[in-house]
């Protein structure tokens, strides 16, 4: 059995997706009943919750494998018991931050916590490292309702952005055997793009005329912080102002685990265009 949390979320359900359509029996972690609806046929959901670990100690029966994300307030007790229970190896969704070792940047540092901690816990380990996800295109919605116009921070900043669905696919591998214990996976896109350069191909795309408008830095921090804690809006702008992180080279390790390269942009905006009507 191998257990999935974060089942409904961008890496999560396609994570589910593909084990169980490669006949791997699995357990999804959810957070509400009516969660069960999307997951796919045979797999099993699981009502719980990462802060708390209580509620997931019985959903650990026969977990041989476990997909984890970073930043639970429970990780520590969520691992002893995961140990007690015969789990063998776990995959964390961590992040391109991690690499910098900056435990002052707010996101880079739940991060590099989570890893410690499951280097800690004498389980078996493979950590993927994404670059910013082809999803965060989704946030565009509201103002692809209200016009043509796309207006967002960090306008000169090349980004080799990739499909959660690779993301995925790299933690299934590393699920299902253990020839990928013990190693740190830094994944990328297979090509680096402006924001501008997203919106034109999602325009031709969709067959609409979308302009793109580049934020001030004052406006996206006043925007951000409207949102979210201070100590993230730092953290992004450390990224992506003052180049903390390297999200703009395009890393082979996707094709190295998976034998193929990664998805492009396009292909992935081709693939989920209706979400965009």
């Amino acid at each position: 059995m191998i257990f999935v949390t974060g089942a409904t979320g961008n890496v999560g359900r396609e994570l589910v997706r593909v084990l169980a359509k490669a006949g791997e029996p699995v357990r999804a972690l959810i957070r509400r009943d009516e969660d069960r609806a999307k997951l796919p046929a045979g797999v099993h959901g699981h009502i719980g919750d990462l802060n708390d670990p209580n509620t997931l100690e019985n959903g650990l029966d026969g977990v041989r494998a476990a997909h984890l994300l970073a930043g639970y307030d429970g990780l520590d007790e969520l691992l002893a018991a995961m140990r007690d229970a015969g789990v063998e190896r776990v995959t964390l969704q961590s992040s391109s931050a991690v690499p910098s070792g900056d435990m002052t940047n707010a996101v880079a540092r739940y991060h590099i916590l989570s890893e410690q901690a499951i280097r800690d816990s004498g389980l078996g380990w493979t950590f993927i490292q994404p670059n910013s996800f082809m999803t965060n295109t989704l946030r565009w919605l509201p103002q692809m309702r209200a016009g043509n116009t796309i207006r967002l921070p960090f306008a000169n900043v090349p980004i080799a952005t990739i499909d959660p669905a690779d993301i995925a696919e790299v933690a299934a591998a590393a699920l299902t055997t253990d020839r990928h214990e013990g190693r740190s996976y830094r994944v990328s896109g297979p090509e680096a793009l402006l924001l501008a350069e997203q919106v034109a191909i999602l325009a031709r795309v969709l067959d609409r005329d979308l302009r793109f408008e580049a934020q001030s830095d004052e406006e996206a921090r006043a925007e951000m912080s409207a949102s979210m804690p201070a100590e993230y809006v730092d953290a992004f702008f450390s990224f992506f102002v003052d180049g903390t992180i390297d999200e703009s080279t395009v890393l082979p390790t996707v094709e190295e685990v998976l034998g193929r390269p990664p998805r492009r942009f396009e292909d992935w905006a081709r693939a989920h265009a209706d979400a965009f009507r």
